[in-house]
């Protein structure tokens, strides 16, 4: 591939080209970093202005391309969001340049603030086939937050990606729901006779679009070291904190659940005039059987009959009614009972929450007998593989009452075979169920576009799609032995590695973030459409640790521990520590402008977010 020219200019706030008033000299020099085709762009800017100017400094890069693929890590993945998604956020279309098309959220350019992305780079490929280029820079440079921007011109058949200095964002703005906001423009005034100077990583790329991952370890580790890891606390601390926080916030006997989300504050009331813990519990997902099972693994290990009997009484009444349709249900309600998946689909019940519930209560059986228990494992499993289609697509939402498959699209089955091939003793059928459905998932993997996973954005690609790959795939591994699933599972691990942030924000002083000094490598965006910092990758330790075990590799394993590093900042020490009470942890990290200003922090506990920071605890003591 020959390297493609890089492209600088300057532009004024208005988007107006200045470039004429400004001398520019750039330098291009080969990297020795193991990686084909990578160079340091110098970029030296001198305003040759007599009067000051508001501009922005451009570089970019483009490549021949009827049909580009892009990729900003945590931001944007292909055309982001598919066109049928129910979820509204940015989407790339080729041609879309309307007004009418950015008030829906679509363009065929798209600029973000860095610290939208995990890592701050912007990578494109040409059609199928094709290679691509890929260019990173730092998140801040002396000009300010950096920003980064894609663009396909349908009449050149051009695909463009750029890094500007300082930030740039359009056509519109995104703040985390269907309603375009103003475009942010971000600007440096220079001076007459103003000097600055900037560096861009540029990256050659094969036809793969797999080739991204090299890039990204690469840039990993060398930010790492800017981002040193800064846990409050030990691990063994932490699992008794997160378990005391299960146990005295989210756990209520009556009737038996782990309530989802809990309010720091304990005398404030909704809007409504009720309180705003939320009366309700998923079997699985974001409460539920996965981190009831954490709570009895902990208090197995520290000989807590009180953690051990609150996590049976959980398990015991998840377990105790199975939906008509022969599953677990989705949701219990206070004051409604058991019904469906946040899914819109009427009475729809979602793959991935049952799948990640079903699987927890196999691993809960490991720890201690419970026909009721094996009942709801044996049930579940037992229909869904009876429902599994010809291809091997185990359905993504499934009707409570009469079973019948109401979506077969995305990946959000794919759970379902992490919890087969976990079962696979308990029926011989279980284990081939697992290996076709994983032969059909593969497709999503081996696309780089795994989407579906969670309830809450519909088929929109998330962070949670790599947890679930992952799990799946090394859970076959294990079964079978065989290295088509150890691949698959390594890939899994990259795409889901892309959302994990491989840097830290920096924060305004006085914000929470800013005066605790929230370090954000290793923590993970939720997707693009939920753009906020969020612990759930926590969920796959153990995995990310055997997949580095079968690979002979530590990258991953060292991935994982410094999520929990990153996650053992803002649990709750003691009562009144960052205005929460002690083992209390919040779902979002608002490390960029999206629901809330950057540097908030969401002042809800929520039970995942404990159990699954006690889960990894668990998981790290007992490797």
């Amino acid at each position: 591939m020959i390297p493609p020219a890089v492209e600088v200019t300057v532009i004024d706030a208005d988007g107006d080209d200045r470039t004429g008033d400004f001398a520019l000299r750039v330098g291009l020099e080969p990297v020795a970093d193991g990686l084909s085709g990578s160079r340091l762009a110098s970029i030296h800017v001198r305003s040759d202005s007599s009067a000051p100017v508001d501009a922005v400094v451009r570089v970019a890069v483009a490549i021949p391309s009827a049909d580009p693929w892009w990729l900003i890590p945590g931001a944007f993945y292909g055309e982001n969001r598919p066109i049928e998604n129910s979820r509204v956020f940015p989407r790339f279309q080729i041609g879309a340049n309307r007004p009418a098309d950015w008030e829906r959220l679509i363009s065929e350019a798209w600029e973000f603030r860095s610290d939208r992305a995990a890592t701050p780079a912007v990578f494109v490929w040409g059609a199928p086939g094709q290679g691509g280029i890929a260019l990173a820079g730092a998140a801040e440079t002396s000009l300010g937050l950096t920003g980064i921007g894609l663009a396909h011109d349908s009449l050149t058949g051009r695909a463009r990606v750029h890094l500007s200095f300082p930030f740039r964002e359009g056509p519109v703005g995104y703040y985390g729901d269907a309603e375009p906001r103003t475009a942010e423009t971000a600007s440096h005034r220079f001076a007459p006779g103003e000097e600055v100077s900037v560096e861009v990583r540029l990256f050659e790329l094969g036809a793969d679009r797999h080739s991204y991952a090299p890039v990204l370890r690469r840039l990993h580790a060398e930010s790492a070291a800017a981002a040193p890891l800064r846990p409050w606390v030990d691990v063994p601390t932490a699992a008794d904190l997160a378990a005391h926080g299960l146990l005295r916030w989210h756990y209520d006997p009556e009737p038996g659940v782990l309530l989802e989300t809990v309010g720091f504050d304990r005398e404030v009331s909704g809007q409504d005039g009720k309180r705003v813990d939320r009366q309700a519990m998923h079997v699985g997902w974001v409460s539920g059987a996965p981190w009831a099972y954490a709570l009895l693994r902990h208090g197995i290990r520290i000989g807590s009959d009180e953690e051990c009997a609150a996590a049976r009484r959980v398990l015991d009444f998840l377990t105790a009614e199975l939906s008509p349709s022969g599953t677990l249900w989705g949701v219990w309600y206070r004051g409604k009972g058991w019904t469906q998946s946040w899914t819109e689909l009427k009475r729809g019940l979602h793959s991935r929450t049952l799948a990640e519930a079903t699987l927890f209560l196999e691993r809960a059986l490991q720890l201690e007998d419970s026909p009721q228990w094996e009942r709801a494992v044996r049930s579940s499993l037992d229909v869904v593989v009876g429902r599994q289609r010809q291809d091997g697509n185990l359905g993504s939402v499934h009707h409570a009452e009469t079973g019948e498959v109401l979506s077969w699209s995305g990946a959000s089955g794919l759970a379902w075979v992490a919890a087969l091939a976990a079962s696979r003793h308990r029926d011989e059928r279980y284990l081939p169920a697992a290996v076709a459905a994983g032969e059909y998932y593969a497709r999503f993997v081996e696309s780089e576009f795994l989407h579906g996973a969670p309830e809450d954005v519909d088929l929109a690609p998330t962070s949670e799609d790599g947890y679930v790959a992952l799990m799946s795939y090394l859970a076959l591994f294990e079964a079978t032995g065989e290295e088509r699933w150890l691949d698959l599972a390594r890939r899994s691990a990259d795409w889901l590695l892309t959302f994990r942030y491989s840097y830290d924000v920096s924060w305004a002083p006085t914000t929470i973030l800013g005066m605790y000094d929230f370090g954000t490598r290793g923590a993970d965006q939720a997707s693009p459409s939920n753009q906020h910092l969020h612990a759930y990758g926590l969920i796959c330790t153990r995995e990310l640790r055997s997949l580095s075990e079968a690979l002979g590799d530590p990258h991953y394993a060292e991935r994982a521990d410094e999520t929990l590093a990153c996650f053992r900042q803002f649990i709750a020490r003691f009562d009144g520590d960052f205005n929460a009470y002690r083992g209390m942890v919040s779902e979002r990290f608002y490390q960029t402008e999206c629901f809330q200003p950057k540097g908030m922090l969401l002042t809800l506990s929520h039970a995942w977010c404990v159990g699954v920071l006690l889960l990894a605890c668990e998981d790290s003591l007992e490797a």
